[in-house]
């Protein structure tokens, strides 16, 4: 979280876990309309699935882990992503699963 009474932080290592589920959403929903290969896509999409349901639901931290895991495995193997505004947002979802993985 940003310091008290600013706007919250953008360092990964600073969000709590609601956080952290919320924008590894954001950022996966907004490649739902990108120009995806259909592999790519694929793999988004079931990481898109998983990152709504931490996100959307009132989860345990250990079970948001979890399944953040489960959401760093999809999005690793998407592979190569050829649109720049995709691999960006695939880039920041990586980053803050990765940062909730490592808490467990």
């Amino acid at each position: 979280m940003g310091t008290e009474g600013g706007p919250p932080s953008s360092d990964p290592s600073e969000m709590n876990v609601r956080a952290l589920t919320a924008g590894i959403h954001e950022h996966l929903e907004a490649t739902e309309q990108l120009p995806l290969d259909a592999r790519t896509n694929r793999w988004l999409g079931e990481a898109q699935a998983v990152a709504a349901d931490i996100a959307t639901s009132d989860v345990s931290t250990t079970v948001a882990i979890d399944r953040a895991e489960t959401v760093v495995d999809l999005l690793e193997r998407a592979g190569d992503i050829d649109d720049p505004v995709a691999r960006d947002h695939v880039a920041t979802s990586l980053t803050l699963a990765r940062e909730l993985v490592e808490r467990g």
